[in-house]
């Protein structure tokens, strides 16, 4: 028999954890036909005579949209219902990627994933995701942007070995239109059934599930237009700022180089193409454990920056071993170690931010932060690998340049500040407290 949970149980579940369930499901199908990208690069490349570069491309022009437009949706979502901001990207995912199916140009290709998915997968991504949960908690954040976080890597797990066995069997066409249809209706029912409440305060309640307020806030739904603008503004001169963006952005360069670059550079050593596909479910399941391991461990240090230097310290060490991977067990050894310390990107980043910002105007301050982060430093990944592959031949240069720039930004991120000096507060909560 099946068991029926009571209606009357349901609801005593604080509403916070429904919201990461459904970033967890949002940010797995987004995420996981993502970092799929790897495996089209050589039949891509290979069917269509593009250099390694110009497929590259496609993937950096794909994260500069991804941030731009994470700067509207986290605005957007200081002020309407986040399912309405995943809905609208979920279509356009699904859009982007049909469309990749009957690309036969670059540019055609560019505008289909670079333009179109970037714009969608931007919507209902991490900013549309991880914001929102981080609104419904503070003394548990770490656990719950953890636990959604592991969306990303579960999507992993579960789409890359069966882009590949789809890519082995028929062909990347076909892979594209299953991807496509696999984001449309689930990502669609997703957003709308568990995404559709913003902030505790709007339905009397509190932060955690902590003791219901007496009434809901009487501040309005719509907040005004000018908080989230004096929000951002007041982070241009905020040191705290840029090291968080320079230093979280260089290591989602080194991965994002690295889920393009490292199934063909396996490829290329001889290994088998399913065989190097596996990696990358390698990794995931390895990023599984890190995003919680590193949500969990946010929780319990005095200062989350340090989780985070620890992140990208394991990161180094596994670029140091794909350096000598030539055999399937290196590579799942680099997969697991990297893949770890790669599970820190995901929460940390949002954790971080709340915490040296506050939460209320999360959206719009994180939406900043993932422009400068991916647009910035990840869209550069990609077509930096390309390029290094095309000018030597030869991967090897990419993943020095690759481990010391993790090495430098785990020093770097261990300078951050909790205020900027000389400030006692700003307008966003300088004092690192919640607003």
């Amino acid at each position: 028999m099946i068991a029926v949970v009571p209606v009357a149980s349901i609801q005593k579940i604080y509403w916070g954890w429904f919201v990461v369930a459904g970033a967890f499901l949002l940010m797995a199908l987004t995420y996981g036909t993502r970092y799929s990208f790897g495996i089209f690069v050589q039949p891509l490349a290979a069917d269509n005579g593009w250099p390694r570069s110009v497929v590259s491309l496609a993937a950096s022009i794909n994260l500069l949209v991804y941030a731009a437009c994470g700067i509207l949706s986290g605005r957007l979502l200081d002020r309407v219902s986040p399912r309405w901001i995943a809905t609208a990207g979920a279509a356009a995912c699904a859009a982007g990627l049909l469309w990749c199916a009957g690309a036969t140009r670059p540019m055609e290709f560019f505008l289909a994933y670079g333009v179109l998915y970037g714009f969608g997968s931007s919507w209902a991504g991490t900013v549309t995701a991880t914001s929102s949960v981080g609104k419904w908690f503070v003394r548990r954040r770490g656990v719950a942007i953890g636990i959604s976080s592991m969306g990303v890597s579960f999507g992993t797990i579960t789409f890359t070995p069966a882009i590949a066995f789809l890519l082995e069997r028929f062909s990347w066409k076909t892979g594209f239109l299953l991807m496509g249809l696999a984001l449309l209706i689930p990502g669609i029912l997703i957003a709308q059934l568990l995404l559709h409440r913003r902030v505790p305060e709007d339905y009397g309640l509190a932060p955690d599930g902590a003791q219901p307020l007496a009434a809901p806030a009487a501040t309005p739904t719509l907040e005004p237009t000018s908080a989230a603008g004096d929000a951002t503004r007041s982070l241009w001169g905020d040191a705290r700022f840029w090291v968080l963006a320079l230093c979280h952005g260089t290591a989602v360069l080194t991965a994002l180089m690295a889920f393009v670059h490292q199934v063909p550079y396996a490829v290329d050593n001889g290994i088998e193409p399913i065989a190097a596909a596996a990696s990358l479910a390698a990794m995931g399941f390895a990023g599984l454990l890190g995003q919680f391991f590193f949500g969990w461990v946010s929780d319990r240090i005095g200062d989350s920056k340090f989780a985070a230097s620890l992140g990208y310290s394991i990161m180094a060490a596994g670029m140091l071993i794909l350096l000598r991977a030539r055999s399937v067990e290196l590579l799942m050894a680099y997969a697991l170690v990297f893949g770890f310390g790669y599970g820190c990107l995901g929460p940390l980043l949002p954790i971080i931010a709340a915490d040296r910002f506050g939460r209320r105007r999360m959206g719009a301050i994180f939406g900043l932060l993932v422009f400068f982060v991916v647009g910035v430093g990840g869209s550069l990944g990609p077509i930096v690998g390309g390029i290094v592959y095309d000018t030597t031949a030869s991967y090897l240069a990419a993943w020095w340049i690759n481990t010391a720039l993790l090495i430098a930004a785990a020093v770097g991120i261990a300078t951050l500040r909790r205020r900027p000096a000389g400030h006692a507060s700003s307008g966003i909560n300088g004092s690192g407290g919640e607003e």
